[in-house]
């Protein structure tokens, strides 16, 4: 689903207190990043410092908002064709993995009702680098017991993509064709992939 919006909407506001206005362009370069490295984008594009404890009071606040509106968010919020794509991909026997640099990655898909779907979950709290480091993929490939080679990533940011291809992955760009354009398949929304394109990469 989309937390991307729902991050925006939280890190607009943080970005107004201190005076910067940030749009949803701006907000493209958040995507699939730390929630420490996302506040140090803002504060960059605002020409702002602040001292670390006041980093780490804004960034709290942050992810307090953020939550609040990731409460108010319903199963239907998901997009469409994704669960259907999951369950061809149970029915074939592939193991499925959640890799994200969200630390509330566990909360959201409790929230979609699909947490069980997956094998391995791996979020923010688990890696030190964030995106485009490959570490979180890795780890998960590691987890679910299979070679980097073997993996098909699906991604919707820029870093996730340079994060997957770094890992040795294959990856499924969903989205922009000019930002994810590295990636080794784009599909504009997750729902028109199809699970048999899985042998082609």
């Amino acid at each position: 689903m989309d937390t991307a919006h729902y991050h925006f909407l939280a890190w607009r506001r943080l970005a107004k207190e201190i005076g910067i206005d940030l749009t949803e362009s701006d907000n493209e370069r958040l995507k699939g990043v730390s929630r420490m490295r996302s506040l140090e984008i803002i504060l960059e594009l605002g020409g702002a410092s602040f001292s670390e404890h006041d980093k780490e009071n804004m960034a709290n606040r942050k992810n307090t908002w953020f939550v609040d509106y990731l409460e108010r968010m319903a199963p239907e919020e998901i997009f469409p064709g994704v669960r259907s794509l999951i369950k061809s991909m149970r029915e074939m026997g592939i193991k499925l993995a959640l890799a994200s640099s969200s630390r509330n990655a566990k909360t959201v898909i409790q929230l979609l009702h699909i947490y069980h779907e997956f094998d391995v979950v791996v979020d923010g709290t688990m890696v030190k680098n964030s995106k485009p480091d490959p570490e979180i993929f890795l780890l998960t490939a590691s987890k679910l017991g299979v070679r980097p080679e073997d993996c098909v990533v699906f991604e919707d940011a820029e870093a996730g993509v340079e994060a997957a291809l770094a890992a040795g992955m294959k990856c499924v760009g969903v989205g922009s064709p000019v930002l994810l354009r590295n990636a080794n398949k784009i599909v504009t929304k997750t729902g028109d992939f199809k699970v048999l394109e899985l042998e082609q990469l």
